[in-house]
């Protein structure tokens, strides 16, 4: 029996790249899908339904369901309308993947405050929004899973993203609340850091012959790659799996760790500042971790 047979699954951002894989592999599993796409470009700007009706059209013509939903995640209203509309048609709402995103890169000081805005709006605020809708109607149903996107520019780290590492990382911590505070009613929230060549990463500045080699590695790195794992994770052979956080790199699955305390230093009588720079520093400094970005990490050739 196909993974996702009788579930229905909304997937945002779903016009295009990642999202559109994810779609098209959930109709192919069994699910309605309800495709989510404003249709704009890049950076937010803009909206053309057509991609998102693409592939309906392409989901209905191989014998499967599928409706188009063109809002805003940034928006509320909009957000609640995915919900909304899944379950108008489709009786209930199985499975969200928050996958819509947008990018204003610019190095910190040179960032303007729309830039700022605008990326945290749709990268984090959004996946707010329709996780809030998607989880009252769960609570309701008495199950459902949620599959969010973060980065390893958050993760890890990279140049020029502020704004959008930020959102990303604040996707961690919204998830891990989620499936702390959803668990009782069986509902799981996961994380997927994705590898893949898109219309996003094509915006990767790409000045010096390391930041070309990087590229070349994302170009082979296809957004169908990281579809089967959020279809995995919005059946329920995940139910067991929540919390997570995951990483896709071409065939490679990554699971990451969390923060947890590593060193600790005790004096009983009190810390100064003069005690912290003379005692902790010495002995916390070997454990400090070097400013990285996604590519030292990653550095081998995708496999």
């Amino acid at each position: 029996m196909p993974m996702l047979e009788g579930k229905i699954v909304a997937v945002t951002g779903a016009g295009r790249g990642i999202g559109r894989e994810i779609a098209l592999l959930a109709a192919q599993e069994g699910a309605a899908v309800v495709v989510n796409d404003l249709g704009a470009a890049a950076d937010g700007s803009g909206g053309d339904a057509g991609p998102a009706q693409e592939v309906v059209d392409i989901i209905k013509a191989a014998g499967g369901r599928a409706i188009v939903n063109g809002a805003n995640i940034a928006d509320p209203a909009g957000a609640t309308s995915i919900v909304e509309d899944a379950v108008r048609t489709y009786g209930r709402l199985d499975a969200v993947v928050n996958n819509a995103g947008i990018l204003r890169d610019r190095i910190f000081h040179k960032m303007s405050q729309n830039d700022w805005d605008e990326s945290i709006k749709v990268n984090l605020n959004g996946y707010y929004y329709v996780s809030k809708a998607a989880g009252l109607q769960f609570k309701e149903q008495g199950g459902g899973s949620l599959v969010h996107f973060t980065s390893t520019s958050g993760l890890i780290g990279n140049f020029g993203q502020a704004n959008y590492s930020a959102a990303k990382m604040g996707v961690v911590g919204l998830s891990n609340s989620i499936a702390l505070d959803m668990q009782r009613f069986g509902v799981n929230s996961n994380c997927i850091a994705p590898f893949a060549w898109s219309r996003l990463t094509a915006s990767i500045p790409a000045e010096t012959d390391a930041e070309k080699e990087r590229v070349e590695r994302l170009k082979s790195m296809s957004a169908d790659k990281i579809a089967p794992l959020a279809v995995f994770l919005a059946s329920d052979q995940a139910k067991e799996v929540t919390g997570q956080i995951f990483c896709v790199r071409k065939n490679e699955i990554f699971l990451f760790s969390v923060p947890r305390p590593i060193r600790s230093m005790h004096r009983s009588e009190g810390w100064t500042p003069d005690s912290i720079a003379s005692d902790l520093l010495p002995a916390f400094r070997p454990s400090f971790h070097p400013l990285q970005r996604s590519g030292d990490i990653f550095a081998w050739d995708p496999v």
